[in-house]
């Protein structure tokens, strides 16, 4: 991957990053690229090995057809959805991208901001659930934070609830 552009996209396979990984295949992503979708999952006791050794590294990346096989994404605590899996499937196809998985356990803000460090990203996209202000000091917000620590460009894909 050395001296291509590597562009991240922030997903949790809800609404909002679905439109955010939409948005970066048509409007960020091109032929050569690496599409690597960051995915945290929360913190937790893990059983296994390989978890514990993955929980401070994340785990190595994984291929497009390993995170299209929901019985090897069992043993990473994490299921894509059908239409995000499309999303992918089609831009790899279409535009003729290398799209991989890298999956970290913690807290988001600090894990996204990590993996921009790590693999390193070129850039990186993210959704935006559109908390309102009271809501957002309360609970933080994710993006807002990635934004102010993150060492690449940021983009915030808004998410607009269509009514």
């Amino acid at each position: 991957m050395e001296g291509e552009r590597k562009v991240g996209v922030a997903v949790d396979f809800s609404p909002c990053s679905r439109e955010a990984l939409q948005w970066t295949v048509d409007n960020v992503v091109r032929q050569g690229d690496y599409l690597i979708l960051v995915s945290v999952r929360p913190a937790g006791n893990y059983e296994q090995g390989e978890m514990q050794l993955w929980e401070t590294t994340g785990s190595p990346l994984i291929p497009l057809t390993e995170f299209s096989d929901p019985n090897i994404m069992k043993k990473y605590g994490v299921q894509p959805d059908p239409e995000s899996l499309d999303i992918v499937n089609t831009a790899a196809r279409q535009k003729e991208i290398v799209v991989v998985m890298k999956i970290y356990w913690g807290d988001a803000r600090e894990k996204i901001c990590e993996a921009v460090d790590n693999i390193p990203l070129s850039c990186l996209v993210i959704g935006n659930r559109g908390l309102g202000k009271i809501k957002r000091v309360i609970m933080g917000s994710v993006s807002n934070y990635v934004v102010s620590n993150a060492v690449c460009p940021v983009t915030v894909v808004k998410h607009w609830v269509k009514e």
